[in-house]
């Protein structure tokens, strides 16, 4: 009987780009003091998942937060730009 060999599910690349991207924008939305609800609740998703590694509500939060840019992004508020807009929706696809 041959030994078979168990192998962990493999994580998806893009895990940690969405980690840095979510970090990026709770920066952002910090310094600008956007929506402290929407901060808060970033940065419990961002531990929830350091714990479990379940993206689910951190991806729901992060296109939360592509709505909010977009309209900041609309009243031309100062930090905000198409290229951070861009890497989160770019995040949230992969």
């Amino acid at each position: 009987m041959a030994k078979t060999a168990t192998k962990k599910p493999a994580k998806p690349k893009s895990l940690g780009s969405i980690v840095t991207t979510s970090e990026t924008v709770l920066q952002k939305l910090e310094s600008l003091n956007l929506n402290p609800r929407l901060q808060s609740e970033i940065q419990w998703c961002l531990g929830s998942f350091k714990h479990d590694q379940n993206p689910v509500g951190l991806l729901e939060k992060l296109s939360e937060a592509v709505a909010l840019l977009k309209v900041e992004h609309a009243k031309k508020t100062k930090g905000i730009t198409a290229k951070l807009i861009g890497d989160v929706e770019k995040a949230l696809a992969s």
